[in-house]
């Protein structure tokens, strides 16, 4: 018979599962973010394994939301975001100001580490902390919210302070719509500047309306004849933009008007209509998924075709029951493996987890 004494060595002992002090864990130096905010507190999670990291919304249209990153997503997001940073003539060696820390959630680091950027933070997130890290550390590349970036670089003019900051600047602004007005003032100074769209739920999307992602379709909007939404491998952002053949204010080249954003009304939801993997139920999970961390409704038909040479997805706008005045227009298709290769890829994440029992001993569902 086992005595306790001997039970309790083998508690001690047998590494089947971690005390506290052995989980591993993500700082927020370790997902490149550790900087301040005034917006933030700082809160230990337990995070799933089966998520690379934990962000979350901003929340410019609703409740900020918790955003899960999957470990499938991230070749798509590493590359946009290099994408993004080669158009913006970034190179290996320069050295960029994050105003605020999240954003690097939406490169994600390994972008950055791999790109040879290295990055900072404010020591605070006010606009004279800005100012004197200009002046003070010089920096090549400068990330941040346009409006914020604008009124500090004003100051620093109207305090006769140009000759103390850096010599040439590259301006990303992101996290909110472009304020024209920073345009003069950057030009002013001459520097160049840069209108970075994306979310902490996708990663980086367009710069100066070029699309960074092969898996991105344009799609009509419900919004207007002029407008169209960016649908990024099957899954609708909400957001709508005027697509102008005059080009963005930062780039002839590019179409998508990321400054003229509205939301989508109503929003388009996804319907999946075929699928080329053999389980309805792998597809549901997958839908639930998607609504908990990418907050973007996926539905499931009645006739979901299994095993179909290729994906098919209908983007359908939403409806309100009971109230007639919105019109139903013809569902939006999308078909095949570029088009839909974010949804293959949350599917492709939910498969991995399904194939992986959890860790925890201490936790286990039976049929």
């Amino acid at each position: 018979m086992l005595s306790l004494d001997e039970l309790e060595l083998l508690v001690a002992c047998v590494k089947s599962a971690p005390t506290l002090e052995e989980m591993p864990t993500r700082r927020l130096i370790d997902k490149g973010i550790n900087g301040p905010t005034a917006a933030h507190v700082i809160e230990e999670v337990h995070t799933p394994l089966n998520v690379a990291y934990l962000s979350f919304t901003t929340g410019s249209s609703a409740f900020q939301n918790i955003v899960g990153v999957t470990y499938q997503e991230l070749g798509e997001r590493i590359a946009a975001s290099r994408k993004a940073l080669d158009l913006c003539g970034i190179g290996a060696g320069e050295r960029m100001l994050v105003t605020y820390a999240p954003l690097v959630n939406v490169f994600c680091p390994d972008a950055l580490k791999q790109h040879g950027i290295e990055w900072s933070f404010l020591p605070r997130s006010s606009r004279d902390a800005l100012l004197l890290a200009l002046c003070k550390e010089k920096p090549g590349v400068l990330l941040g919210e346009s409006s914020f970036l604008r009124v500090t670089l004003s100051q620093a003019i109207e305090l006769g302070l140009q000759a103390e900051l850096p010599e040439r600047l590259c301006i990303i602004t992101a996290g909110t719509p472009l304020d024209l007005e920073l345009l003069p003032v950057a030009k002013a100074l001459g520097y160049t500047v840069h209108d970075l769209y994306g979310c902490q739920e996708f990663g980086w999307l367009t710069l100066d309306g070029v699309p960074l992602r092969e898996d991105i379709s344009l799609v009509a909007s419900p919004v207007g004849a002029d407008f169209c939404e960016v649908v990024v491998g099957g899954l609708p952002m909400g957001d709508s933009f005027p697509y102008a053949e005059e080009g963005h204010i930062c780039n002839p080249a590019g179409r998508v008007l990321t400054y003229k954003r509205v939301r989508t009304h109503p929003e388009y939801e996804v319907v999946v209509k075929a699928t080329s993997r053999g389980s309805r139920e792998l597809i549901e999970r997958t839908a639930r998924t998607i609504l908990r961390i990418k907050g973007r409704i996926v539905k499931v038909s009645q006739n979901l075709r299994l095993n179909a040479p290729e994906n098919e997805l209908h983007l359908v706008p939403g409806s309100i029951p009971g109230e007639n005045d919105i019109p139903q227009a013809d569902p939006v298709i999308l078909l095949g493996a570029t088009a839909t290769r974010l949804f293959d890829c949350m599917v492709e994440a939910q498969s991995a987890l399904q194939g992986n029992s959890k860790k925890d001993p201490a936790w286990i569902k039976r049929r």
